[in-house]
C-alpha cells in the first residue's frame, strides 16, 4: 500500500475515496518523432522510412504523422542483432537437466512431458521467450536448445539468417516439426476474415503475439507487402504469450481473430484460415549437441510413441521431425 493513499470521510452523507497512485510504477510509452527515430538510430530521416517499409521498424501513423515507440525500436534492434558476443559463463555439464526456450508450441509441451516421462533421471524445463528470445538466450548460453520458427527475408527459409553470430560459430538446426500457420477466427468466420489484410476491416478487432515471436515476424512482414499500418488495426497493440491464449481470446468472443497456428483452432474447434506452412526448428550450439539430454530428446523425435502425440491434433506435419538441416547429415 506504500503507493496508494486513501482518503474515506464517514462524516458526509456520500463517503468519498481519493485514491492515489504512484504515476512512477506505470511509466508512459515514450513516443519518438521520425526526426527523433533518426537520431536515435544515427541515420537520416529519409532511412527511418526505408526502415518502415522494407525492414519492419515499428512504427503507427497517427493524425499523418509517423510515431515510434521507444521500447518497440529497441526490441526491434535487438531482433535484427546477428553478431552476439560470446558467453561468460557455460552451462553445468551432466547434471541431469535440459533448458529448451524460445517459441512455445503444444506438441513441444507435449513432448517435454513425454521426454520427462521416458528419462526419470533427466529433467526437461521450456522458457517460453518467444522465437528471438530463444535465441538470444541459446546464443548467451543460457539454455540447451531453442525452438525458433523466424522467416527470413526470402520468405523461404527459417532460422539461419538469425543465427550468424561468428564464422564457425553457427548452432547446429534439428527440425522439430513443420506446422500450419495462420488465423484462428470464430466459427462460421462472421467478419469474413480471409487474410491478414482483412485485419483491418471496418468493426474487425485482433489479439496478438509479443513482438521477437515467429508469428508476430509473420504478420508484420504479409502487412508490410500490403503497405497497411498496424494503427488501422483494432488490437494490433494486444498481446499475449502463447498460442493457446490467442484461441482463448477468440473462443471466449472477445476478439475476432489473431494470428495463430492450426493445431490451437483444431484442439478448440475454432474455424482456421491458413497463411502457409512452417518450418519449427530446434537450434543447438557446438558446445551443447553432444550432451546426453540433448541427445537423447533428438532420439526421441524419431521413435513412434513422439509421432503418436499428433495422431488427433491437425496442423502438423512431422515428415523432417528429427531430421538434421544444419550441417548437413
Amino acid at each position: 500500500m506504500n503507493n496508494i493513499a486513501l482518503s474515506y470521510n464517514l462524516f458526509t452523507p456520500i463517503a468519498v475515496i481519493i485514491i492515489v497512485i504512484n504515476l512512477e510504477k506505470f511509466p508512459m510509452i515514450t513516443l519518438l518523432s521520425t526526426k527523433e527515430a533518426a537520431k536515435f538510430l544515427g541515420v537520416n530521416e529519409k532511412m527511418i522510412y526505408t526502415l518502415v517499409s522494407e525492414k519492419g521498424l515499428p512504427a503507427t501513423k497517427i493524425t499523418g504523422k509517423w510515431l515510434f515507440p521507444r521500447h518497440l525500436i529497441e526490441q526491434w534492434l535487438e531482433l535484427n542483432t546477428i553478431n552476439y558476443p560470446d558467453p561468460n559463463s557455460q552451462l553445468p555439464k551432466d547434471q541431469g537437466l535440459l533448458i529448451i526456450a524460445g517459441s512455445n508450441d503444444p506438441l513441444l509441451e507435449k513432448a517435454i512431458s513425454l521426454f520427462n516421462s521416458i528419462h526419470s533421471d533427466y529433467l526437461a524445463v521450456f522458457g517460453n521467450l518467444g522465437s528471438m528470445g530463444g535465441v538470444k538466450a541459446l546464443l548467451h548460453n543460457r539454455c540447451h536448445m531453442a525452438s525458433s520458427h523466424l522467416l527470413q527475408d526470402d520468405d523461404t527459409e527459417y532460422n539461419f539468417g538469425f543465427i550468424n553470430s561468428k564464422p564457425g560459430k553457427t548452432p547446429a538446426l534439428i527440425n522439430f516439426c513443420k506446422r500450419e500457420q495462420g488465423i484462428v477466427v470464430k466459427k462460421g468466420n462472421p467478419k469474413k476474415i480471409f487474410s491478414f489484410t482483412d485485419f483491418a476491416k471496418t468493426g474487425v478487432k485482433i489479439i496478438n503475439r509479443q513482438m521477437g515471436t515467429g508469428t508476430r515476424l509473420l504478420l508484420d512482414k504479409e502487412l508490410q507487402k500490403k503497405g497497411i499500418s498496424n494503427g488501422k488495426i483494432k488490437g494490433y497493440e494486444n498481446e499475449v504469450f502463447k498460442h493457446l491464449d490467442v484461441g482463448l481470446e477468440v473462443l471466449a468472443g472477445r476478439v475476432d481473430a489473431g494470428p495463430c497456428i492450426k493445431p490451437i483452432a483444431s484442439l478448440l474447434n475454432l474455424e482456421f484460415v491458413p497463411i502457409r506452412w512452417e518450418r519449427y526448428d530446434l537450434l543447438i550450439t557446438k558446445e551443447n549437441f553432444f550432451d546426453r539430454a540433448v541427445q537423447l530428446f533428438k532420439e526421441m523425435l524419431n521413435e513412434k510413441r513422439f509421432k503418436d502425440l499428433v495422431e488427433s491434433i491437425k496442423g502438423y506435419d512431422l515428415s523432417l521431425s528429427g531430421k538434421m538441416l544444419f550441417p548437413k547429415e
